[in-house]
């Protein structure tokens, strides 16, 4: 790379995990609404970053071609889409399962690249994003049995991981040719917009709530989106996607650790089963993508 980075990427990525892996915990812990709780984030998540970008890029963010904008801003669609589907989620099934279930969106993002971009999928990727759907569907027999809840809980984690999927399409679709100030500005601006527009058309109340909530919605913009996924996006400009993409493999095992300990919600053993089938092929998923890049 032309630029060496400021921070070791490697080092930024282990930050990202880490951070990224207390979204789950803090849903959980949250009195709101999953609505409520998703609109905050983004729009906290916004106000802080939003007078970087005008200070820095203001001719980048109004010079920006239309179709690009427009793009910025339906990627920030699906991310609203994608994580009020999952918080809602986490107030059906458990964490485990929804952690590890979102967890398979690299399968989707693939098929969706094969979809609209026509890119090729080769045969152990084939078979490893197989082997993530058999623990997928574990996971979704053994919450079942537990009850009805717990198995739209799981159909809605499932139904997140395609939702971020195309929120991470279109964005990589984007990084190669837009800024990341100007990216998350538009990207982080439309989704929170769309969650305020929404919050109000349903007759949600914005307030009030209790101060622990408060800190919540601040502890998911700061710690989860900004030191977790806003992180992610600028290492991609130094190492390779794929080894973001294992990396983050440590999200759910960092969830389910947290509410091990604070929740003292425990995997079963019909649910560790199928995340570590939905590890192993994730990993056989991203590795083989690896080696035909």
């Amino acid at each position: 790379m032309s630029n060496k980075p400021i921070v070791n990427p490697y080092l930024a990525v282990l930050v990202g995990v880490f951070a990224v892996s207390f979204s789950a915990l803090f849903v959980r812990l949250s009195t709101a609404p999953a609505l409520i709780i998703a609109t905050y984030r983004l729009l906290f998540t916004f106000l802080i970053l939003a007078p970087y970008s005008l200070f820095h890029y203001r001719s980048e963010l109004f010079t920006i071609p239309a179709k690009q904008r427009n793009l910025a801003a339906a990627s920030g669609i699906c991310l609203a889409l994608h994580l009020v589907t999952w918080f809602i989620s986490l107030k059906y099934t458990s964490v485990a399962s929804s952690v590890v279930l979102v967890t398979t969106q690299p399968v989707f993002v693939v098929i969706g690249s094969w979809i609209f971009f026509r890119e090729k999928v080769n045969r152990l990727a084939m078979m490893g994003g197989a082997l993530a759907m058999c623990g997928s569907f574990i996971i979704g027999a053994a919450d079942f049995q537990i009850g009805r809840e717990a198995f739209i809980g799981d159909l809605l984690a499932l139904s997140a991981a395609i939702l971020v999927s195309g929120y991470l399409l279109i964005g990589r679709r984007l990084r190669g040719n837009v800024a990341l100030p100007v990216y998350t500005f538009y990207t982080y601006g439309s989704s929170a917009l769309a969650l305020i527009i929404t919050t109000a058309a349903t007759g949600t109340a914005f307030a009030p709530y209790p101060a622990s909530d408060w800190l919540i919605f601040l502890a998911l913009a700061v710690v989860c989106t900004i030191l977790g996924h806003t992180i992610f996006n600028w290492v991609l400009r130094y190492i390779q996607a794929s080894v973001v993409s294992v990396s983050i493999l440590g999200e759910p095992l960092g969830a389910i650790l947290w509410a091990s300990v604070f929740l003292h919600e425990y995997p079963t053993l019909r649910q560790t089963i199928g995340a570590a089938i939905i590890f192993a092929g994730l990993f056989l998923f991203t590795s083989s993508s690896v080696r035909q890049g």
